[in-house]
């Protein structure tokens, strides 16, 4: 709890329409169960106070909700336009039926602008991070290796960007939105596949480097 509140505190110093939104819902939700308990069962009964109990219970967990999505929402925010950020919201909260990896499958050393992946219902999602002259090229690219290895399957490619993009905290909403067009076993199938190529075809790299600080090697004289 103490961990919650000091969360929230930041939340609404940061995003002070947030902590009003969260007062809505509770008031909300506790009127609604007012409402009801005394349509139900009139005002005083024992019915209508089970209703008050149940309206206060439902209220406070609306008020955390509403305030823990806007602090997840102001967290994204906070990194938005960073390397590595989207890995960060892949790493989080992905829903069983999708398969990501917070680790990009193409980075490029200089300018720090990265590809990951997404399987799930909708196909393939190709997520580009980074400005788009450069990244859409990127896109291009594992767009064309996929189709070779996965014939027939859909593509998507997104990019994320504060400006002409998709914002960072609504990357997964986009992503689910996506119509579906595979089964969960093929969805399986096409993951193993491309994780299988991707693992052939791969370099060992040693443990302990970071593929976001990789440099290429100095030329010999």
């Amino acid at each position: 709890m103490r961990q919650l509140l000091r969360v929230y505190k930041i939340t609404a110093k940061n995003d002070p329409t947030a902590l009003w939104l969260a007062i809505l819902g509770f008031l909300l939700v506790l009127g609604a169960s007012f409402l009801i308990g005394f349509l139900v069962n009139g005002l005083g009964t024992l019915g209508f106070w089970l209703w008050i109990a149940t309206g206060l219970l439902s209220a406070f967990l609306t008020f955390m909700i509403v305030m823990s999505r806007r602090a997840e929402r102001n967290a994204y925010i906070q990194i938005e336009g960073q390397a590595g950020a989207v890995g960060a919201v892949l790493d989080s909260q992905i829903r069983r039926s999708w398969r990501a990896s917070p680790m990009p499958i193409a980075v490029n050393p200089k300018s720090r602008d990265a590809v990951y992946r997404m399987i799930g219902p909708a196909g393939v999602v190709l997520i580009g991070e980074g400005p788009s002259a450069r990244v859409q090229q990127m896109l291009e690219d594992e767009s064309r290796r996929i189709a070779r290895s996965a014939p027939g399957v859909q593509i998507h490619k997104v990019r994320v960007a504060i400006d002409g993009g998709v914002r960072l905290y609504e990357l997964l909403k986009t992503v689910y939105k996506l119509k579906k067009s595979l089964t969960r076993s093929e969805v399986s199938a096409v993951a193993n596949r491309l994780d299988s190529l991707a693992n052939s075809t791969a370099l060992p790299i040693p443990k302990g480097i970071d593929p976001m600080r990789a440099r290429p090697p100095k030329r010999k004289a």
